[in-house]
Order: structure tokens, then C-alpha cells, then sequence
């Protein structure tokens, strides 16, 4: 078998944890934010924890991680 090339962008976005969890930075933060209050741009400043149903199309793009 081959090996399986993993995704360039996936790399630099996602990281999965011990446990199986693939973690990502929140969205919502790059532009428009004059709008939005201070609250709100220091709450999507940390990272989350993805969906299930998205962690298992994370772990196909970055299958060695």
C-alpha cells in the first residue's frame, strides 16, 4: 500500500488530540470587526473542539497525525 498524502491546508488548521479530538481555531475573527464588541473578538480568540461528524473528514486529510 502506498502511502497517503495529507492535506496541505488540513495541516495548518486542524490538530487532533490524544484522546481523537480535532481541535481548530474559532472563525469569525478576520475581518468586520469594528462591528463587533470587545467581548466578542477576545471570546474567538482560543480554540475549540470540532464537531463529530467534521473530526472524522479531519482525520482523512491528515491520517499520520
Amino acid at each position: 500500500m502506498p502511502k497517503v498524502k495529507s492535506n496541505s491546508g488540513a495541516k495548518k488548521r486542524f490538530r487532533v488530540t490524544k484522546k481523537g479530538k480535532a481541535i481548530r481555531a474559532q472563525g469569525f475573527k478576520s475581518h468586520l470587526l469594528e462591528s463587533k464588541s470587545s467581548k466578542r473578538k477576545r471570546q474567538l480568540r482560543g480554540t475549540t473542539v470540532s464537531s463529530e461528524a467534521e473530526t472524522k473528514r479531519i482525520k482523512r486529510m491528515i491520517p499520520y497525525k
